[in-house]
């Protein structure tokens, strides 16, 4: 059986991820499950997450890793929705990453988006506090290999959805 394709979106909070995923989605001409650092993070419950963050959230992120191996190793693609940061209680996370789904084809797609207009979707968003954005920039893991970047200050999601699919799929 073939593996399914693994495509991780990586960026900071409100950088246009789950657009992109959603214009995926929309799409007729592929198909993909969705993992993502939010719904993972659901599953831990606020009580853990108040009393010891990354802790809680580490853990549910590797277990997001090995969610899409197992589906890229059923034959699916796969969309991760994430943020590679670096973290004492993650560390090395690109590089458990990157252990994790060794043997499954990976593209890791750079979702850039400048600070500014990041620090305006969150407050526009509500959800997320202002500079939460700049402070994940500040954690992101250096060295990552980036298969391809899609700007989202300049481009729709539709737009990032195509290029994706030309540069990695098609």
């Amino acid at each position: 059986m073939n593996k399914g394709r693994i495509i991780f979106l990586n960026g900071v909070t409100s950088s246009g991820k789950t657009s992109i995923v959603e214009a995926l989605q929309n799409r007729e001409d592929c198909y993909f499950y969705v993992v993502a650092n939010d719904l993972f993070q659901e599953m831990v419950g606020e009580r853990f997450l108040r009393e010891d963050y990354w802790k809680h959230l580490s853990r549910v992120i590797i277990l997001m890793y090995h969610t899409a191996r197992l589906y890229s190793d059923m034959g699916h693609d796969v969309l991760i929705d994430g943020i590679l940061v670096e973290r004492s209680e993650i560390s090395p996370h690109y590089r458990q990453l990157m252990d994790i789904l060794a043997d499954n084809p990976l593209s890791i797609v750079e979702v850039a988006c400048p600070p500014e207009v990041c620090r305006a979707r969150n407050i526009a968003r509500g959800d997320r506090y202002e500079t939460q954005s700049d402070e994940q920039l500040a954690l992101m893991a250096e060295g990552i290999q980036y298969a391809l970047r899609v700007g989202t200050d300049k481009y729709t999601p539709e737009e990032c959805a195509d290029a994706i699919v030309r540069a990695l799929i098609k």
